[in-house]
């Protein structure tokens, strides 16, 4: 293990300007186009990427067919450096006093595809109108949060998510944005919508579509399976998806069932040949909160940002 003032020499021997550089190179794909974005000369970038192949091993911007991809590892980094950007705009952008409408500050997000569905025209509306200059990085979730999330938190301005055993702990605050309830959706013709009425055995014999279901076995963290396992229903799950408006697409024109938030539903523009029908028994509702590091309490800008997403959840459900 490397001790703490090894790690911070270790750090201070970092040239952090290749953080930015990279951000840029991952983002054009393209060693010119960075440089003008960064305002700096094509040599200078060239030099800063050659220094960082050295540094991790890797190509990370290769040519295929004229054009530049990235490498896989620079797809995995990709998301890291975003996230390690902003943390520290963040850092350096914290002060006493903050104006929305001149901010050039940059904000991450992290939800997934459902509330950012339902959040999302009122967010977008709300961010456009009150600081035109600053940014928004809405990063989707691809998959359950885990056991890391209380240590992902620190890395973005909020968390959107049902609440997790991860997120309880002094360092993290939250508050309650909106709830939703949980509707049977399946394709029109199914048996279920042909009975007129079903039970729970009913739905435990179908083939299930699930989100973010994280493997074959239970208890899974992800909403849906947890209000299936409460059911008593272990699903056979013929398909498995990283995403809740995916769920529909894999529903229609077969014979499977999908447990999906009804406000999901209403908010996607094409449902046709789809039918949501009200479960057999009394579900818990899905209930979506606003989570953040307790630290930014008095940053003025996080302030904002927060009462921007509760204005944006106002009038969604109470």
């Amino acid at each position: 293990m490397i001790d703490g003032p090894r790690q911070g020499s270790r750090l201070a021997n970092l040239d952090l300007n290749l953080l930015v550089t990279l951000r840029a190179l991952f983002r054009e794909r393209n060693v010119t186009r960075a440089a003008r974005h960064l305002g700096v000369t094509q040599p200078a970038v060239s030099a800063s990427l050659s220094r960082l192949r050295r540094h991790f091993g890797d190509e990370l911007l290769v040519r295929v067919q004229g054009v530049y991809v990235l490498t896989p590892l620079a797809t995995q980094l990709s998301a890291q450096v975003e996230t390690v950007c902003a943390a520290a705009e963040r850092l350096f952008a914290t002060g006493s006093a903050f104006e929305p409408g001149a901010s050039q500050r940059a904000f991450t997000l992290l939800m997934a595809d459902y509330p950012a569905t339902v959040l999302g025209p009122g967010l977008s509306r709300l961010f456009a109108e009150e600081a035109p200059q600053a940014s928004l990085h809405l990063q989707l979730v691809r998959e359950t949060l885990g056991w890391d999330a209380d240590g992902l938190i620190r890395l973005v301005d909020g968390v959107v998510s049902p609440p997790l055993g991860h997120f309880r702990n002094p360092g993290v605050a939250s508050r309650p944005l909106f709830r939703d309830r949980w509707v049977c959706l399946v394709a029109e013709g199914h048996p279920l919508a042909e009975a007129g009425s079903f039970s729970v055995a009913d739905l435990a014999r179908q083939p299930w579509v699930v989100p973010y279901h994280r493997d074959d076995g239970y208890l899974s963290a992800a909403p849906a399976s947890r209000q299936l396992s409460a059911l008593g229903i272990r699903p056979h799950i013929a398909v498995r998806v990283e995403s809740y408006r995916a769920v529909p697409d894999f529903v229609a024109g077969t014979r499977r069932v999908a447990l999906v938030p009804d406000r999901l539903v209403a908010a996607l523009p094409r449902t046709e040949g789809l039918l949501r029908l009200d479960c057999p028994v009394s579900l818990d509702p899905l209930e979506e909160h606003l989570w953040w590091d307790a630290s930014h309490d008095e940053d003025p800008a996080h302030c904002w940002l927060r009462d921007l997403v509760m204005r944006a959840s106002v009038g969604i459900c109470p």
